[in-house]
């Protein structure tokens, strides 16, 4: 213990058990994953982040060793505690400057974003050098004026490699490419079974799985057109999701993102007319029923019910409004007669 203390001071950092663990100290082997929950603070007790109530649940982090995690500081410090051990880490602010990046990130996470919002178009190292905004002001002042920070770490869990499934961020290129097939059987069995919350995840997550892959190629290589060509099809699948669960304006976006690029896709032209029409959008509904009906004459009929449907919409429409507006402008009504004092 006091050998491990002494190493970590001339490392800049400072450990205080707060609960002992149980059992023996883990080897740590590369692939190992651990689960914990964190508190971050600054030195004067001010809490910056809680993984107990980030994003109003309680979800620990999992963290796989030899990832290269971005706060590498957090690898250094876990691997110094037993399963079930609570300790405090005071940290140097070399190993702090990071952290507003990573928390960032991580509260991106609990509120259902992309991880990397905000972080498109700058390395960490620019960003903290820079003055773009994080979008939270006590990181925006963390990340102006690094200063050191203590890390409050359980330590829930320590499994070692091989005796769990990797999280889709974990997988190498070549494990993603094999699971994404998987992940689009398992999410049609679901949207067969009528489950199209569940299957609207699974495709999210098989898209995701490639866009990551897709970032790492140049826009119209054949490797990053392969991917898109994977994309489309759970793209398609994932916007079917969405019409049945009345998010048009998605459906639009998505499916429009998809016709700029393949002009003769059918299937993306019938699914936003679908959309169209249900946000009233007369116009761009029948255009793009039309370019169905060029594109695939033998959908004539899907069109026409389609065509009748929003038609009939439309009218109902028109007549509730009508009805509401009725007697609103009476011109038998009398004149207020004007009085003078």
């Amino acid at each position: 213990m006091e050998e491990e203390a002494r190493r970590l001071l001339e490392e800049g950092i400072k450990k205080k058990l707060v609960s002992p663990g149980k059992g023996e100290l883990s080897t740590f082997p590369n692939g190992t994953k651990l689960v914990f929950h964190y508190r971050t603070s600054r030195c004067d007790g001010t809490v910056l982040d809680d993984s107990r109530t980030m994003g109003g649940c309680s979800k620990p982090m999992e963290l796989i060793l030899g990832k290269k995690f971005k706060l590498a500081v957090w690898e250094t410090v876990i691997v110094t505690m037993r399963q079930g051990e609570i300790a405090e880490f005071t940290c140097d602010t070399k190993h702090t400057s990071l952290y507003p990046l990573v928390s960032q990130s991580l509260r991106n996470i609990s509120a259902g974003k992309d991880p990397l919002e905000g972080q498109r178009h700058c390395c960490g190292i620019a960003q903290i050098h820079s003055h773009h905004s994080l979008g939270h002001k006590d990181l925006d002042e963390l990340q102006a004026n690094p200063q050191p920070l203590v890390f409050t770490i359980e330590l829930l869990q320590v499994l070692p490699p091989g005796s769990f499934q990797l999280d889709v961020w974990a997988m190498t290129d070549e494990e993603k490419l094999q699971l994404v097939p998987q992940i689009h059987e398992e999410g049609n069995t679901l949207f067969k079974q009528g489950k199209i919350k569940e299957a609207t995840e699974k495709y999210y997550n098989g898209i995701a799985c490639l866009k990551n892959l897709q970032m790492k190629e140049h826009p119209g290589d054949e490797a990053w057109v392969k991917l898109d060509h994977m994309i489309t099809p759970l793209l398609l699948n994932f916007c079917q999701c969405k019409l049945l669960q009345g998010q048009y304006y998605e459906v639009i976006e998505h499916c429009s993102s998809l016709v700029f690029k393949y002009e003769d896709n059918v299937k993306a032209f019938y699914k936003r007319a679908k959309a169209h029409a249900a946000v009233w959008n007369e116009a761009e509904a029948r255009a793009d029923f039309a370019k169905v009906l060029e594109l695939e004459p033998s959908l004539g009929p899907s069109v026409a019910k389609e065509l009748r449907a929003m038609e009939e919409r439309i009218r109902s429409k028109d007549k509730e409004e009508k009805g509401r507006y009725k007697g609103l402008f009476n011109y038998n009504t009398p004149p207020a007669t004007a009085t003078t004092g």
